[in-house]
């Protein structure tokens, strides 16, 4: 089994980290600046730092504000939010992020998914897809949640990685920020449709919680906020509970 990782996440909104319930009910967090490089401190394995408002609002990702967190930080770097275009993509990997994630806009453009493979390479690439359920299958949804597009999280899922996408940033609507735990029947048949690792996200409230989706949802790596945010649990705690259920971690 390779090493699974730890990646908190930094949902960003006016250059503040955000986080909320199932999308809404925003709470400040902290500065984005100052959590990048704790968390790059406490053994975080990665840092993803998504601008939740960037497409809604229809405008560019903070780029000053994803420049200053990288200068902070030793780790892999994703940034998601607004990329619209290649040059998009080329701006935040010119800024210091390792990979640019996106939602939004591979949904409208999905070619935009293989353009950027081509020209920056698949590791690069992370498909973001927030997902919620709808009569016993999952709707991926755009714009911050916002928006319902009617397509099959799976099919859109195996479209993406056919397209060119290294991986998978999956998000369960319905989990998020509820401290319930991970949706692992969504996370596992997702881990099962495609070939490409699969970042597991919503819902993280205690360390089992991590061990379910590492195991039962076959999850590469996990992503929290709000959990790690508010101190409730540490990376190197957690690291630590997952070693001692002979769970490999970095």
């Amino acid at each position: 089994m390779l090493a699974k990782r730890i990646i908190p996440c930094l949902d960003v909104d006016q250059g503040r980290v955000v986080k909320g319930i199932n999308f809404v009910k925003l709470q400040d967090a902290g500065d984005p600046i100052e959590m990048g490089k704790f968390y790059n401190d406490q053994g975080a394995d990665e840092l993803v730092f998504l601008d939740i408002t960037a497409s809604s609002d229809k405008r560019k990702t903070m780029i000053q504000v994803a420049k200053n967190v990288a200068k902070q930080i030793f780790i892999p770097f994703t940034v998601g939010g607004g990329i619209r275009t290649v040059e998009d993509m080329r701006l935040i990997l010119l800024v210091g992020a390792d990979k640019v994630s996106i939602n939004t806009a591979a949904v409208k453009n999905p070619q935009l998914i293989s353009d950027g493979a081509n020209i920056f390479g698949n590791q690069c690439i992370v498909l973001a897809i927030d997902a919620k359920r709808n009569t016993g299958n999952w709707e991926v949804f755009i714009n911050g949640g916002r928006t319902p597009t009617g397509k099959d999280v799976i099919e859109w899922a195996k479209r993406g990685v056919a397209l060119g996408a290294g991986e998978i940033l999956l998000t369960s609507m319905d989990q998020d920020g509820t401290k319930l735990g991970y949706d692992l029947e969504l996370t596992k048949k997702i881990s099962e449709s495609v070939n490409v690792p699969i970042i597991a996200s919503g819902g993280a409230g205690k360390d089992k919680d991590f061990y379910e989706v590492f195991t039962k949802g076959k999850a590469d790596a996990a992503l929290a906020a709000s959990l790690f945010h508010f101190g409730e649990l540490k990376v190197k705690d957690l690291k630590e509970y997952l070693v001692n259920k002979k769970i490999p971690v970095k």
